[in-house]
């Protein structure tokens, strides 16, 4: 006849011995699967209650994590608090990108979004933008109040560019 090899940890429980396998592994990836689905619970509530700490006007706010992305819904004021609330988002790390589904009571033309690169200011980015430097206090102001200081922006920060008045 032989010597026949099995796996002593897999097969059914007949001996009362521990879980085979194929149900260890299910609960692990179950269980890593929660911790993961905790984890982004926490994120999208801290990210909710920094919107609200912005006074950033939005009704009805919900924001899921799935993955690195953040899906938004809700109610925005106007434009620009839409605009802010995307850019609060997607300026945290661990958020690649952002799925708007807001809605926007009073509709405006939309800003243009700029990502930070080495080397920029305001002035430059104004410049840019505006085709003059001095224009970067339009910028700072559209970033409130997410930027707190003019000098303070950092590479691979989105800003919002608004149209020119």
């Amino acid at each position: 006849m032989g010597l026949f090899s099995f796996i002593k940890e897999a097969g059914s429980k007949v001996l009362g011995f521990g879980k085979n396998i194929t149900e260890e592994a299910s609960e692990k990836n179950e269980k890593r699967a929660q911790e993961e689905q905790d984890k982004n619970e926490r994120v999208a509530r801290k990210l909710e209650h920094t919107i609200h700490d912005l006074d950033l006007k939005i009704d009805e706010l919900s924001i899921h994590i799935e993955d690195d992305m953040a899906v938004v819904s809700g109610k925005a004021g106007d434009q620009a608090n839409r605009e802010k609330i995307i850019l609060a988002v997607g300026n945290t790390e661990g958020i690649s990108q952002v799925d708007d589904r807001m809605d926007v009571e009073d509709g405006e033309p939309e800003a243009v979004f700029h990502t930070v690169e080495t080397g920029d200011d305001l002035e430059k980015i104004a410049g840019k933008h505006y085709g003059d430097p001095a224009k970067y206090k339009l910028i700072f102001e559209a970033n409130k109040p997410m930027l707190k200081d003019p000098k303070k922006i950092y590479p691979g920060q989105v800003l919002r560019i608004p149209p020119e008045e």
